[in-house]
C-alpha cells in the first residue's frame, strides 16, 4: 500500500513555507518562499496578495517536484497564516489593493469610531476583545473612510490565508479561529454578529462563509491543479490561524494545556472547553481551532527582541567571540546571564521596548531597568531581561487564573525556547513542567494535520496528535526558585502601576 500525504501550506509575514509531511507526521520537505513588506508610511504595513499566491505556486510546485511524491498521494492541503490581515477583491476575484497586515498600526481613529458606536463593554461581549488596530474590522473601516472608491468596489472580504484558499479552490471560506481574530464575530457563538455588523454598517454578504479548521472547504480547482502540480479534486482544510495550527502541531488541544513562544515577541496561547473573555481586555480570547474549544492568548510586545536589542546594542565583543568560535551569540549571553543569580543582584527589567499588549494594553509604556548601580554589567543586565520576560509571561498567566483557564502542561516553542537557562526560568517562575515537540515544524504541521482529518485520515484533531505529536520533556520546576522569584515579581507588577502616569507624561514631552 502507498504511502499517503498531507501538505501544510503556513502564509507567514517574511514568507510562505509549503511542508510535506507522510500520513503519520514524518517531516518529508519543506520549502519556503519569501516576500516584500510594503511599509509607505509611518506604522503601516502592506503585502500584496498575488506575492502570496506567487510564493505558495513555487514552493509547492518545487516540493514536488524535488521530493518526487506523487501528487495522486498527497490527500489533503491544511492552511495555516498571518492573522487579522485585510484582503479585498472584486466581483471577479481580483485584490483591490495590497491587503493591510496584522502589524499595521493605522486604525486607532477606527478604534475609538467601533468602540463608539458599540460600547467597550459590549464590543469584548460579543467579539471577546476590544477594539484593536491589529484586528481586521478597524482596517475595513479605514478603507471605507479613507478610500471610499476602493471599498464601493469590494465583493468579497478575506484573510491571507483564505485568499490562498480562494486561488486554489474558487471558494470564499474561512475558519473559526482566524475568523475570531476580525472582531466582526460573536465568538461565543463561532458565528458572524449581526449586532456588529448592523452597528459598523458592514455588509454580511462581503463576508466568507464560516466552518470549523478541520472541516472539509473545498477541493483543488483544475486551473489550480495546473499552477502547483497538485491533483485536481485534492481536500483543502478550513485550516487556522498561526498561532492555532501551531497548537495543534504540538499537540496543545486539550483543556488544560498550553504553549509558550519566546520569539520577537511571548506568547501564551492555553486551550479552554468554555468561553472565558477577560473584559478588562487583557488578554484575547478565540476560538479554538478544535471544534467545541476556545483559546485565551495573551502577548508581550518586546520577548526575545529585548534580548535582540540588547545583544545589537552592547554586545559587540559576544558577538565577535560567537563568530570566531563557529557558535551562536545567544549561548555566549546565556552563559554570562548564568553566572548572575537569580535576581540579577538587585536588577529588575520591564520588557515594554515596543509598549505593551497583555497584561497591560498600553502603547505609551517603555522599558525600565530598575535598581541600576555600578556593580551591574552585561551580564546582570542579560539576566534581567530574561527574567522580566519571564515575569511578564507569569503576570499574564495570572489573568489566565482569574479567569478558570489552566495552564499546567507548557509546551515552549521559538528561538528563545532553545535557551535551557530560559526554560528553567520559565519553569520556576511559571511553576510547571516545560516540553517541547520533538521535531518542532510549527504551523505547517498544524495545518497538516487540519487537512488529514478534513480528507479522514483520522477520525479528529485529538486523535491525529496523539498519533503524530511527540514531546519531549525539558526542564522541570524548581520550587525553591519560585520562592526566590516571588519577591522580585511582586516588585515587577508594582513598577508598571507606580510608572504608569510618567510614561504618559514621557510621552507628552516628546511631543
Amino acid at each position: 500500500m502507498a504511502e499517503l500525504y498531507c501538505l501544510g501550506i503556513d502564509i507567514g509575514t517574511s514568507g510562505t513555507k509549503a511542508a510535506l509531511f507522510t500520513q503519520s507526521g514524518q517531516a518529508v520537505l519543506s520549502k519556503t518562499e519569501g516576500y516584500p513588506l510594503y511599509q509607505p508610511h509611518n506604522g503601516w504595513a502592506e503585502q500584496d496578495p498575488l506575492d502570496w499566491w506567487d510564493a505558495v505556486r513555487k514552493s509547492v510546485s518545487g516540493l514536488i517536484s524535488e521530493s518526487g511524491v506523487a501528487p495522486a498521494d498527497i490527500k489533503a492541503v491544511g492552511l495555516s497564516g498571518q492573522m487579522h490581515g485585510l484582503v479585498m477583491l472584486d466581483a471577479n476575484g481580483n485584490p483591490l489593493r495590497r491587503a493591510i497586515i496584522w502589524c499595521d498600526q493605522r486604525t486607532a481613529r477606527e478604534c475609538e469610531e467601533m468602540t463608539a458606536l458599540i460600547g467597550r463593554r459590549r464590543l469584548i461581549e460579543i467579539t471577546a476583545n476590544p477594539a484593536l488596530t491589529g484586528f481586521t474590522a478597524s482596517k475595513i473601516l479605514w478603507v471605507r473612510n479613507n478610500e471610499p472608491a476602493i471599498y464601493e468596489k469590494c465583493a468579497h472580504i478575506l484573510l491571507p490565508k483564505d485568499y490562498i484558499r480562494y486561488m486554489l479552490t474558487g471558494e470564499c471560506m474561512t475558519d473559526v479561529s482566524d475568523a475570531s481574530g476580525m472582531q466582526l464575530m460573536d465568538v461565543p457563538k463561532r458565528a458572524w454578529s449581526p449586532e456588529i455588523l448592523k452597528k459598523l454598517e458592514i455588509d454580511g454578504n462581503l463576508l466568507p462563509r464560516m466552518c470549523e479548521s478541520p472541516d472539509r472547504a473545498g477541493v483543488v480547482s483544475t486551473k489550480a491543479a495546473g499552477e502547483t502540480g497538485l491533483c485536481a479534486g485534492t481536500v483543502v482544510a478550513g485550516g487556522a490561524g498561526d498561532n492555532a495550527a501551531a497548537a495543534v502541531g504540538m499537540g496543545v488541544v486539550k483543556p488544560g494545556s498550553a504553549f509558550m513562544t519566546i520569539g520577537s515577541s511571548g506568547v501564551i496561547y492555553a486551550v479552554t472547553d468554555k468561553v472565558s473573555i477577560d473584559l478588562d481586555g487583557r488578554v484575547n480570547t478565540l476560538c479554538a481551532s478544535v471544534p467545541g474549544g476556545w483559546t485565551v492568548m495573551s502577548c508581550t510586545q518586546a520577548a526575545g527582541l529585548s534580548l535582540q536589542w540588547f545583544r545589537d546594542n552592547f554586545c559587540l565583543k559576544e558577538v565577535l567571540a560567537a563568530e570566531k568560535q563557529g557558535v551562536d551569540v545567544y549561548d555566549l549571553m546565556g552563559g554570562l546571564a548564568e553566572e548572575v543569580g537569580i535576581g540579577a543582584q538587585g536588577l529588575l527589567f520591564l520588557p515594554y521596548l515596543m509598549g505593551e499588549r497583555a497584561p497591560h494594553p498600553d502603547a505609551l509604556c517603555r522599558g525600565v531597568f530598575f535598581g541600576l548601580s555600578a556593580m551591574h554589567g552585561a551580564a546582570h543586565m542579560i539576566r534581567a531581561i530574561m527574567e522580566g520576560v519571564a515575569y511578564s509571561q507569569w503576570e499574564c498567566l495570572d489573568v489566565l487564573a482569574e479567569m478558570g483557564v489552566a495552564a499546567d502542561d507548557m509546551m515552549i516553542c521559538g528561538g528563545g525556547g532553545r535557551s535551557r537557562l530560559w526554560r528553567q526560568i520559565l519553569a520556576d517562575t511559571l511553576g510547571c513542567t516545560v516540553s517541547s515537540a520533538r521535531h518542532d515544524e510549527g504551523p505547517a504541521l498544524g495545518a497538516a494535520i487540519l487537512g488529514a482529518v478534513a480528507a479522514g485520515l483520522y477520525g479528529s484533531v485529538g486523535e491525529a496528535c496523539e498519533r503524530i505529536v511527540a514531546r519531549e520533556r525539558l526542564n522541570d520546576p524548581i520550587e525553591t526558585n519560585r520562592m526566590k522569584y516571588r519577591g522580585y515579581f511582586d516588585l515587577y507588577k508594582r513598577l508598571y502601576v507606580n510608572l504608569r502616569d510618567d510614561f504618559e507624561r514621557l510621552n507628552a514631552l516628546q511631543k
